[in-house]
């Protein structure tokens, strides 16, 4: 059988604790050490302080579990299956269909909150916890296989929740402390998180031989990776083809990666709640991710390093799992800006993961002191500039007396919801109301007659926004309204404060019925 481990920085373990460098690979580089190639004891204390902190942070956001973005949809699909776990329906219109939202990750959840009683907010903390220790313990866990030196993992996570430039991404998927922040528990962070060990798993797998049986287990992983969330599960493939790739597996290795593969097929044409090949070639979620390519020279410059790190470790070993890794990514990139499938910029992550990486492993790994340090000096700057461009994630965790005022300027307010109308809309009454209260409301058992998110599954979500801007238009006619109300069958009209249209308040079709902490009124239609 031919096999053969990474090159470089990547170590074979043995059956014993002790790690041994695969041939060709450097001695360990120990923190102090007294060859003059380890680094600075100071600077190692300042790099786990700086872990440290990151990690406390993360904690705090999932037990604050902040509201902005699209937690109010992940909340629903709790609220959805808790209710009919067999057949729950969209998340949030009131329409009998699939849907890709309704994954194995979100089924689990349900599940729990089913058996214990606890609350869909409580459940999605929980879920926000085991993604953070994942996430930890995973880019711990795949850092240890790219290297030996003890000061790489926690500079690996500096570097992968730091280097980011201004402005912020604040998208799911992406590991930045600002996007972070709001998609602490949604399903993508949990995949993300998940693919570090993941990684790490295959790769130990390539190295034993492992049996048919672990081979089986974790393409099943990876076929549920890919169900839980489409994006963050293409980022694991990628990762995972890299890794596979650079172990230069013999063919006896190969049958089993293949058998691997045959079982995540199996797993996902078998998950009952949606067909996830039924999504290949779907582009609704274009328009959504336009946005991820706008400003990337300024929001990528502190990642240009590692590309510089990653040409390096190319001239070293031309099968390096990183340097394959981010060539997936950048063509996948590439080619939705080419060709305007905005929703291949999801790929990013590909793109991000192998060059911080590749930044961390490099200046862990350089012999000379007076370069590392120059290099150590460099990344601390650039480490303070991205924790000022993400420190609105503060914001979340602490209250805005406390921070300083260019920070309070800078934070981001979190949503209160709308609980207080669960006092008189009933679980799966459709309510007329605004995109910005519709991104909320499904969380609290009510539909909305135009979902606040895409959903490829919907055929007429189009539809139901113009029934929406119909009603809420000043121009509209009483029967046009009325026409819209009947059409989507809806039970209550939520209005904001000053939004222009909709029934006049005195209109006997309307009966008021309450009006909510921020001014919005809510009415109960009369059929």
């Amino acid at each position: 059988m031919n096999h053969s481990e990474f090159e470089g920085d990547v170590v074979v373990r043995s059956a014993s604790a002790n790690p041994i460098p695969a041939t060709g690979a450097k001695p360990r580089l120990q923190a102090g050490g007294n060859s003059g190639r380890g680094i600075n004891v100071a600077a190692y204390v300042a790099v786990w302080c700086g872990a440290v902190s990151v990690a406390v942070l993360l904690l705090a956001l999932a037990v604050r579990l902040p509201w902005n973005g699209d937690l109010g949809l992940h909340a629903a699909v709790i609220e959805r299956l808790r209710a009919n776990l067999l057949h729950p329906g969209n998340p949030m219109v009131d329409a009998a269909i699939e849907s890709p939202y309704y994954s194995p990750w979100t089924v689990l959840q349900a599940l729990v909150a089913k058996a214990t009683g606890l609350g869909t907010f409580t459940v999605l903390r929980l879920a926000a916890l085991v993604s953070v220790a994942l996430l930890l313990s995973g880019i711990w866990r795949f850092t240890r296989v790219l290297s030996t030196h003890r000061a790489a993992p926690p500079v690996a996570l500096l570097c992968l929740t730091l280097l980011w430039g201004p402005p912020l991404f604040a998208w799911s998927g992406l590991l930045e402390l600002g996007s972070l922040a709001i998609a602490i528990s949604y399903p993508s962070t949990f995949i993300v998180a998940l693919a570090f060990h993941f990684w790490a798993s295959l790769h130990k797998a390539l190295r034993r031989p492992a049996s048919w049986l672990l081979f089986t287990v974790l393409g099943a992983l990876w076929g549920v990776m890919l169900l839980v969330h489409q994006f963050s599960g293409m980022i694991a493939t990628f990762g995972a083809v890299a890794v596979v790739v650079a172990a230069r597996p013999g063919r006896e290795i190969w049958l089993r990666v293949i058998a691997g593969i045959l079982a995540g097929t199996v797993v996902a044409l078998t998950w009952p709640y949606y067909s996830l090949f039924a999504l290949l070639g779907n582009n609704s979620l274009d328009p959504w991710s336009a946005a991820l390519y706008e400003h990337l020279p300024s929001r990528l410059v502190l990642m240009v390093p590692g590309v510089v790190a990653l040409w390096f470790r190319f001239m070293k070993d031309r099968r390096d799992p990183l340097v394959i890794f981010f060539v997936l990514g950048a063509a996948t990139v590439g080619y939705g800006w080419l060709f305007a499938h905005w929703s291949w910029g999801r790929a990013l992550p590909a793109v991000l993961i192998p060059a911080q990486l590749a930044i961390a492993l490099t200046v862990v790994a350089v012999p000379k002191r007076a370069v590392r340090e120059t290099l150590c000096g460099l990344l601390v700057i650039a480490f303070a500039f991205g924790a000022w461009t993400q420190s609105t994630a503060l914001g979340y965790v602490v209250a805005p007396e406390h921070l300083p005022a260019a920070l309070r300027e800078k934070a981001w307010p979190s949503w209160q919801g709308y609980a207080w109308t669960r006092r008189w809309v009933g679980y799966g009454e459709t309510v007329m109301t605004s995109q910005a209260i519709a991104f909320q409301l499904p969380a609290h058992g009510a539909y909305t007659v135009a979902p606040a998110f895409p959903d490829p599954f919907l055929d007429d979500s189009q539809a139901r926004w113009d029934a929406t801007n119909l009603y809420f238009s000043p121009i509209s006619s009483r029967n046009e309204r009325l026409a819209a109300l009947h059409r989507y069958h809806v039970s209550w009209v939520l209005q904001q404060p000053g939004q222009q249209g909709g029934l006049s308040p005195l209109d006997p079709a309307l009966s008021k019925t309450a009006t909510g902490p921020g001014g919005e009124v809510l009415y109960h239609v009369i059929r």
